[in-house]
């Protein structure tokens, strides 16, 4: 099994790189190997086109590779809410909450996440294409590129005026002393609707759901099994930090994943898919909402709590 993050030094998709690092997957019978892949549409690309079985990424970008869900369906939620952080220089002084401070600046954005920002400034009265400057990430080119901490460095090296990226980046950020977190949007900053634009996700085909449903099934049972097993115990994130990140990160990851265990809720809701899919609309990713079956691969939703 190929499972591929667009973001490894991170806590976005842990659930699913712990499922594989702590023994989940290999317990559940299977043989699973992870890649990083960025950014999120290459990795959703990669998946059409066969060359991995799933992918952990964030769900509504499954739509730049299986347009109006024809094709693929969310088997799991990583956890709950769109989990990116805005973060600006620290010597900007902006508070915590303030997005006009954003007025201006220059922004880095992985694509994919971007579409989250960009729609929430618009939220906010901030024209994205006017106001501010939105583009990549000095050094995260296309592969294998772990964003939040490149996005990290070069917000210290002065390359730009702030980011959007994972709360990983935002630690070592404001831990160096050069970024501010202006929002934490997963807890309620910025406008109310963007918490629900979108939420991390195991994702696969529906041809391997058809071919292999057991395969499928327990690489479920591994990720709630993962997820359980790090509320319970966040301290053995660092296992998995220490064989895969560098020093700090590695660190780091275990307070993180204590901070994030209250969003380990594998359940994916009705309510949860009409909110991607009214973001998906605004972005520009679907034309017209589709019915919750067409999203989400009901046949293992008993699975989320087994």
């Amino acid at each position: 099994m190929r499972i591929a993050v667009p973001d490894l030094i991170s806590n976005s998709y842990f659930p699913a790189v712990a499922a594989v690092e702590l023994g989940f997957f290999a317990a559940e019978g299977l043989d699973a190997q992870l890649e990083l892949l960025f950014p999120v549409p290459k990795a959703m690309a990669a998946l059409q086109e066969g060359a991995l079985d799933f992918v952990a990424g964030a769900a509504h970008a499954t739509l730049t590779a299986f347009p109006n869900w024809q094709g693929a369906k969310l088997l799991v939620a990583l956890a709950q809410r769109m989990y990116w952080l805005l973060v600006v220089r620290a010597d900007l002084g902006a508070r915590r909450g303030d997005l006009q401070a954003v007025r201006g600046l220059r922004l880095g954005a992985a694509p994919g996440p971007d579409a989250g920002l960009r729609r929430l400034l618009q939220e906010a009265g901030i024209d994205p294409e006017r106001d501010v400057q939105i583009g990549p990430i000095p050094g995260a080119t296309e592969g294998e590129v772990s964003f939040g901490v490149t996005a990290a460095r070069a917000l210290e090296a002065g390359l730009l005026d702030g980011f959007w990226a994972n709360a990983m980046g935002a630690e070592v950020a404001v831990r160096r002393g050069v970024g501010t977190v202006v929002l934490d949007v997963r807890r309620g900053d910025g406008p109310p609707a963007a918490q629900h634009y979108t939420f991390p996700a195991l994702v696969t085909t529906e041809r391997l759901i058809a071919t292999a449903p057991e395969q499928v099934a327990a690489a479920v049972r591994a990720v709630v099994r993962a997820q359980r097993a790090l509320r319970a115990d966040p301290s053995q994130a660092t296992v998995v930090g220490r064989r895969l990140f560098p020093p700090l990160e590695a660190d780091l990851i275990a307070e993180l994943i204590a901070r994030d265990a209250p969003f380990y809720d594998p359940t994916i809701s009705e309510e949860a898919v009409a909110q991607l899919n009214r973001f998906a609309q605004e972005v520009g990713l679907l034309a017209a909402p589709v019915p919750y079956e067409q999203v989400v691969a009901t046949r293992f939703r008993a699975l989320w709590t087994a």
